[in-house]
């Protein structure tokens, strides 16, 4: 099995990627921006298993500029998991169209360009399953918090497209799924909501991930799931 795991570098995507290597997928591909990072998780994963951590230091914002399918030799792609997310928290009036796009191009636009580039490589595959990692924050009629509009509704950008993608690619046996996580401790929580403390870690949530991605979505398709203790 093959995977794709955006958002690598740290936090959640950091602990994914090690539970794909106690999982004994054949193949691990880590994107993010920060190579050093996945450099060092790459170490740290050959001590816990054998599975190929294959590296791949891209900015999700320049995905346009490339051709991912090449990169990766065309190979099958199994899963997706579509991880990496940015956050600007500022009251709305403040927010710069920069950084309306930034959220966008990381949250929104960044996955929709990886999964078209990677289309061919899904439909190689017979358990084909993208796993998008969407918030509570972009969840309708879920709690929403000041300074936070740029980042939840790019998170009900994702949700919306990933009940479009399971729609539209049922004709390749391509299941597309959208789990919406509450509070996990991470640098992007303590961004959203300095001093708060939550009950989830993100090793705790990587294992939940990792164990949809890979085996309980069988019977589930086009569903935004929610995955949470507190929204805070």
């Amino acid at each position: 099995m093959n995977v794709v795991v955006t958002g690598a570098s740290s936090g959640i995507g950091y602990e994914i990627v090690k539970e794909l290597v106690r999982a004994k997928v054949n193949t691990i591909y880590t994107i993010s921006r920060n190579r050093n990072q996945l450099d060092t998780l790459k170490e740290e994963c050959k001590s816990i298993g054998n599975t190929e951590v294959i590296v791949l230091p891209i900015d999700l914002c320049e995905i346009n500029t490339m051709d991912l399918n090449s990169v990766i030799n065309n190979e099958t792609i199994d899963v997706i998991i579509n991880n990496a997310g940015y956050l600007v928290n500022k009251p709305f009036e403040n927010i710069s169209l920069q950084q309306l796009e930034q959220v966008y191009q990381t949250n929104v636009f960044g996955p929709f360009l990886l999964i078209q580039q990677l289309l061919s490589n899904l439909k190689k595959s017979k358990i084909a399953h993208i796993v998008n990692i969407g918030s509570m924050g972009g969840v309708q009629g879920a709690s929403k918090f000041p300074g936070l509009s740029a980042y939840s509704s790019s998170k009900a950008a994702i949700a919306s497209l990933t009940e479009c993608l399971a729609e539209e690619l049922k004709k390749d046996n391509i299941k597309v799924n959208c789990l919406a996580l509450g509070a996990v401790n991470t640098e992007m929580l303590s961004s959203a909501f300095p001093g708060y403390v939550a009950q989830l870690q993100p090793e705790d949530m990587a294992k939940y991930i990792v164990r949809f991605a890979l085996n309980d979505y069988q019977f589930i398709n086009g569903k935004i799931i929610p995955i949470s203790f507190s929204t805070p």
